[in-house]
C-alpha cells in the first residue's frame, strides 16, 4: 500500500532565537517563535509523514502545552515520527520540501538540510528534496514577518504489515 501525505507549517520571526531550518542553524539576526526549536521545515515534514500514516499531526503528538517539548530539537522529534512510521510498517519512498523565506538566503544550506533530515529519518539523502523560494515580497513571508514550509511524502507499507 502506498500513501501520500502533505504537511504545512508557519512560524513568525522573533528576536533572541537561532534560526533553525531542516536541522541546520542558519546565520540570521532573528529566529522563529515556537515552543520547540520552531524548525518550520522539519515540522512540515513531520506533518506530511503523520498525514500519510493517518496519524494526526505534530500538535497532537508533541503538544505545545507539554513542557517536555519546550525548546525540543526537531530532528529528535522527526526521528521519533519516522520511528512510528516504521513501527506501523511504513517506509519512506520520497520526501519533497519547500521553504519560503524572503530572507535570509537559504540556497547555501539546502544540501546540509537534506543531509540532516535524511540522517534523522534514517534514509538516504537521495530520498529527501529541499527547495527554497521567496514570495517576491508578497504576504507575510515577503514582508519578512515569518517563514512558511510545505512538504509532501510518499510512504510505502511493507507487505503483510
Amino acid at each position: 500500500m502506498t500513501r501520500i501525505g502533505h504537511g504545512f507549517d508557519v512560524h513568525a520571526f522573533t528576536e533572541g532565537r537561532p534560526l533553525v531550518l531542516g536541522g541546520v542553524t542558519v546565520p540570521s539576526e532573528r529566529g522563529l517563535a515556537g515552543h520547540s526549536d520552531a524548525d518550520v521545515l522539519a515540522h512540515a515534514l513531520m506533518d506530511a509523514i503523520l498525514g500519510a500514516m493517518r496519524a494526526g499531526d505534530i500538535g497532537q503528538l508533541f503538544p505545545d502545552t507539554d513542557p517536555a517539548y519546550e525548546g525540543a530539537d526537531s530532528m529528535v522529534l522527526l526521528s521519533r515520527v519516522m520511528g512510528l512510521a516504521r513501527e506501523q510498517g511504513f517506509l519512506l519512498v520520497d520526501a519533497d520540501c519547500t521553504v519560503a523565506a524572503q530572507a535570509p538566503k537559504l540556497a547555501p544550506y539546502r544540501e546540509q538540510m537534506r543531509q540532516t533530515m535524511a540522517q534523522a529519518m534514517g534514509v538516504d539523502v537521495s530520498q529527501v528534496g529541499v527547495k527554497a523560494t521567496t514570495t517576491e515580497h508578497l504576504g507575510f513571508v515577503g514582508r519578512e514577518e515569518g517563514i512558511a514550509a510545505w512538504s509532501v511524502v510518499l510512504l510505502d507499507k511493507e507487505n503483510g504489515r
